[in-house]
């Protein structure tokens, strides 16, 4: 009788410990919670399934803007007052007398007079024009003097044709500001890169004030 109510009471507690092993085991892996339509159980609560496809959603590319359009680069265009009076040699013997020695300060050791010089009597804004030749492979300066009261003599190299309605650009000029204006002075010329030759005006204009001018182009 007592062996039977020991071995009673080691069945009991045997399954009183595999009942206790199988609460552990389900507290270790509960089932996962049930959630109403359109939400996720995130492992505490339910979560709008909403919010997910907005975290995982890609955020949007993003555009670089194009560059603004580049200004072309400006191009210097001839400017041309009202005719000048053309003067003679003997009245513009005072001015044509200056070129020489400017050529000998500025023009190329060797360059000689092309063409004759140009001489007028100016008011301001009035310009004289004449046309010279240019041949490949020369190179070309040109100076010219005012007389007082003119205090500013500006000059102009162009083509002679240009781009109908269009003023023409300019191949060189003097930078300079003062009674003599010098075009491409040494060291450096004006060299004539075209395989052919061709004509080209040069523009004498009374930029400042008004009186006597003279202008020369010379060639080496």
């Amino acid at each position: 009788m007592l062996r039977t109510g020991t071995m009673m009471a080691a069945l009991v507690t045997s399954a009183m410990l595999m009942a206790c092993g199988g609460d552990d085991k389900q507290a270790q892996n509960p089932q996962q919670q049930q959630c109403p339509q359109g939400q996720y159980f995130d492992g505490q609560f339910c979560q709008n399934m909403q919010g997910q496809q907005q975290q995982q959603q890609p955020p949007p590319a993003q555009t670089t803007a194009a560059p603004p359009p580049t200004s072309p680069i400006p191009v210097a265009t001839a400017t041309t007052g009202a005719p000048a009076q053309a003067a003679d040699p003997a009245s513009a013997a005072a001015a044509t007398a200056l070129l020489g020695p400017l050529a000998q300060q500025h023009a190329m050791p060797g360059a000689k007079p092309l063409g004759s010089a140009v001489a007028g009597n100016f008011q301001q804004g009035q310009s004289l024009e004449t046309t010279v030749q240019m041949s490949p492979g020369k190179c070309y300066t040109v100076v010219g003097v005012a007389l007082p009261p003119m205090t500013d003599l500006d000059i102009q190299l162009v083509p002679t044709l240009a781009m109908p309605g269009l003023p023409a650009a300019i191949l060189a000029a003097d930078n300079t500001q003062g009674a003599q204006a010098i075009v491409a002075g040494k060291p450096n010329c004006y060299k004539w890169a075209l395989p052919m030759g061709a004509p080209v005006k040069m523009i004498v204009t009374a930029k400042t004030g008004s009186g006597m001018a003279a202008a020369q182009v010379y060639e080496k």
